[in-house]
């Protein structure tokens, strides 16, 4: 029988296994950033294909590093890698490695990594896991060393040209001159030209999809305001397509339902604090995001939800909306996230099973979510006081998700759940709208299909409750069990009855299969009268066609990337081009 570690064995192992971890996340950043900087290029070369491959590399790196580091892990411990106190020991080891480290939050959550797939932990265990104390880390603050400071020196189009001259493109601009007018004549229509003094850039520009984005803020007279360019490729050469100067429109931008920026950075955590003083309502998790770091995001998520529940006395309770036939949904009042588990068995008219459903977070999680995707973190093995849950709650958990929820004594052990951003159902949210509001609404609703469509999704279930409006007015889709690739579907005229049978017939009278879809029927599912449906159909028709399907399905056969953009069209600033390419 092998014997126990004596003291100094221990120590060896430990500064040996926390060398290993932190070389793994060397290499893990090292691979990240060497992504990351492949984007320009590609925006410069036109390259979309190459730019969602990349999209899709980069979310895959860090599952791959997090295994390798953890089996030269267990090549190193042997039998000891299940041993706390050597993980304990491996983890003081760490932190005084890491102590230094422009990334250490980063590298603090890729060692929780490892550690929870040795242990699969229920909870957390501070003795072998980083958990911070403090509820408001240190955050940098200006001068920031990503910004270039252009003092107004000269008209405001003079200092608008010296911003887009230095955004460092190898490119020429279409028309770098006009693109500087246009930005500071609409920015003349916000605030007064003449109380510009300087405007504050980040020297990287942000890449997502076919966009670039030159980010940064305006200094006036009367205090900051952000400052977002964004910038298009159409033909060999930049054009300024839009100029953003609000929070609102710029946190769109920054949405929890778009895919991940690539932006090269010397100091992530940096970058959030500079991002979150522009966009103070921003969730600090959706900026790490957003930055492309899912995973941190994911433990700055879950530090949140911890420090809500210490501060308040708040109840997880059924979350509002009509019952989820395959997720048991619920929520916090004061914190804006629902938290979704998969109920042991699924009622008619449902057919998928439960791996089918974790693999629609997995497409979602890695496919272009253009805006209109709900941003899903996966969590496992987490536990709650059970006085926490509302008695309806606990009942709904443990009668219809036995499987993924443990009712304790004295806890609830939720051993696997989806979270994400809270929106208000779009039915519920029609029924007290007012109409200006409420058409809104629809018109967005019939946009998230145009742009599901435009990324090769078909969101399948259209019903208005899988849909939701969050805070600015956009519409997002959060329903996942019966999304699929719209090129994996087949979209059918509807037969029309040749007999008086084939006409009163409660059952289709002719074949179906099983990828087989019927635009004409959609209207019955849509769940809109009067007004609203008249404006739905004014603008959405085409949507209850084949054609409009089957043309979305021409254009991804071709490998045609469309457009989306994610700020309206009156935002645009080529009078040309202000309006919304054909999806």
């Amino acid at each position: 029988m092998d014997r126990d570690l004596e003291a100094p064995e221990r120590i060896a192992l430990a500064t040996t296994g926390a060398e290993l971890i932190a070389e793994g996340f060397e290499r893990y950043l090292t691979r990240f950033r060497a992504l990351t900087g492949e984007a320009r290029g590609n925006f410069e070369r036109s390259d979309w294909p190459s730019i969602q491959r990349g999209a899709k590399n980069r979310l895959d790196l860090y599952g791959g590093f997090v295994v390798r580091s953890v089996s030269a892990i267990h090549e190193l411990l042997g039998r000891h890698a299940g041993e706390r106190e050597t993980w304990a020991a491996i983890r003081a080891v760490f932190e005084r490695r890491i102590a230094l480290h422009p990334e250490r939050e980063l590298a603090e959550t890729f060692f929780n990594s490892n550690v929870r797939r040795v242990f699969h932990t229920v909870g957390v265990d501070p003795l072998v896991e980083f958990v911070r104390a403090e509820t408001f880390p240190a955050r940098y603050a200006p001068p920031w060393s990503f910004t270039e400071v252009y003092h107004r020196e000269g008209t405001l189009d003079e200092v608008l040209q010296r911003v887009l001259r230095d955004s460092g493109f190898t490119i020429p601009w279409d028309d770098l001159q006009g693109d500087a007018a246009r930005v500071a004549a609409a920015l003349a229509a916000q605030i007064q030209p003449g109380d510009v003094e300087a405007i504050e850039m980040v020297c990287a520009p942000f890449f997502r999809g076919k966009g670039a984005y030159l980010a940064g803020q305006i200094q006036t007279r009367g205090g900051r305001i952000p400052l977002l360019l964004a910038l298009r490729n159409p033909a060999g050469s930049i054009l300024l397509d839009a100029a953003l100067f609000t929070e609102d429109e710029m946190s769109v931008v920054f949405s929890f339902a778009h895919t991940y920026f690539f932006v090269e950075l010397e100091r992530v955590k940096e970058m959030v604090d500079f991002l979150a003083s522009m966009l103070p309502r921003k969730p600090i998790a959706d900026l790490w995001s957003a930055l492309g770091f899912h995973r941190h995001a994911k433990t700055e998520l879950y530090r949140s939800l911890l420090h809500h529940l210490a501060t308040s006395n708040e109840q997880f309770d059924v979350a509002v909306g009509q019952r989820g036939l395959v997720m048991v949904v619920f929520a916090l009042p004061g914190f804006d996230v629902v938290f979704k588990v998969i109920r042991d068995r699924f009622p008619p008219p449902k057919t998928v099973t439960h791996e089918v459903v974790r693999e629609k977070y997995r497409l979602v999680f890695r496919h272009d979510r253009a805006g209109r995707l709900v941003d899903a973190q996966e969590f496992e093995h987490l536990e709650f006081p059970r006085a926490r849950f509302t008695p309806a709650l606990l009942q709904e958990l443990a009668t219809s998700a036995s499987e993924s929820v443990e009712v304790r004594e004295s806890t609830v052990v939720l051993r696997h759940l989806y979270t994400e951003r809270r929106l208000i159902p779009l039915d519920v949210f029609l029924q007290d709208a007012p109409a200006m509001d409420a058409r809104a609404a629809v018109l967005e609703y019939g946009q998230v299909m145009r742009d599901l469509a435009a990324t090769n999704i078909f969101p399948g279930d259209m019903l208005l409750k899988n849909f939701g409006v969050s805070r600015h007015g956009r519409v997002i889709f959060y329903d996942y069990d019966e999304l699929c690739l719209l090129t994996d579907c087949r979209f059918r005229d509807l037969p029309s009855a040749t007999t008086a049978e084939e006409e009163v017939a409660l059952e289709p009278w002719y074949f179906v299969g099983e990828d087989d879809i019927f635009p004409e029927e959609f209207r019955a599912f849509l769940g809109l009268r009067g007004e609203l449906l008249e404006s739905f159909l004014a603008s959405h028709g085409e949507l209850l066609e084949p054609a409009f399907w089957r043309r979305m399905q021409d254009l991804h056969s071709q490998g045609v990337v469309p457009d989306i953009y994610p700020y309206p069209a009156s935002r645009r600033l080529r009078p040309e081009d202000a309006r919304w390419e054909a999806t």
